[in-house]
């Protein structure tokens, strides 16, 4: 393997009932279209540190919930796939990713998962809080699409570029206060954050939709996993 080219890990969905670990293609085909190689990484009871000093970048993916005992949440009907040892071993990943500096961008449940980490905590079900003004998931479950507004001067409006951007929306959880140190820097019409940022890491973006997926803007969230992969790149330099 050519090490000029960045390794980035990509967190797995936990053990399913056959006793295998998953994770949808896109998110590595999205990497290895921004010249990286991806690292699948399953939840494994294993010290986190030595794997990290073999990565160049980290991206949390999506997937299900997190317990809410976890960040002194309630428990909700709503709730769904909670998996504590892939809770465990990402949150694990997120703070010693965060301490080294190294480059992380979170997806969807890997945002949440940064803000947890950082002593942030979340709305236990969107819909409870944010009405329907902005469908954030399909009903049935699934992906959906909606415009949201970046904040300018961001890292994530250098990337993609300062406007509107319609992103391919799954979830039905988000967050609620933010964890130390981050930033808010897009929101949906409704006031539900969707990405931050983290101005006092070298590299740290999480957003609460799936750049992966596309959608109309492929070619804008393309240039965010781009931008990231650069980040590693930058890293391993």
């Amino acid at each position: 393997m050519d090490r000029k080219i960045p390794l980035i890990g990509l967190s797995t969905y936990g053990s399913d009932g056959g006793g295998r670990f998953g994770l949808p293609r896109e998110y590595a085909d999205v990497v290895i279209r921004a010249g990286a190689w991806p690292v699948l990484l399953p939840p494994m009871p294993l010290p986190v540190a030595p794997l990290l000093g073999r990565l160049d970048g980290l991206i949390l993916c999506g997937g299900g919930d997190l317990d809410p005992g976890l960040y002194r949440g309630r428990q909700h009907e709503a709730l769904y796939g909670i998996d504590r040892e892939r809770d465990e071993f990402e949150l694990a990943l997120a703070c010693d990713a965060i301490a080294i500096g190294l480059p992380i961008l979170g997806i969807c449940r890997g945002m949440q998962v940064i803000n947890v980490a950082l002593g942030g905590d979340l709305h236990e079900h969107l819909p409870d809080v944010a009405g329907a003004e902005v469908a954030h998931r399909a009903d049935p479950s699934g992906p959906i699409f909606h415009p949201v507004r970046l904040r300018a001067l961001s890292r994530l409006a250098e990337a993609v570029g300062p406007a509107s951007l319609e992103t391919a929306s799954w979830h039905h959880q988000a967050i609620r206060c933010l964890g130390k140190g981050l930033t808010v820097v897009a929101e949906a019409a409704d006031g539900v954050v969707e990405a931050m940022e983290l101005p006092a890491h070298p590299w740290l973006l999480g957003v609460q939709w799936h750049p992966e997926l596309g959608g109309a803007d492929h070619s804008r969230h393309q240039a965010l996993i781009d931008a990231f992969v650069l980040a590693a790149a930058d890293w391993r330099g």
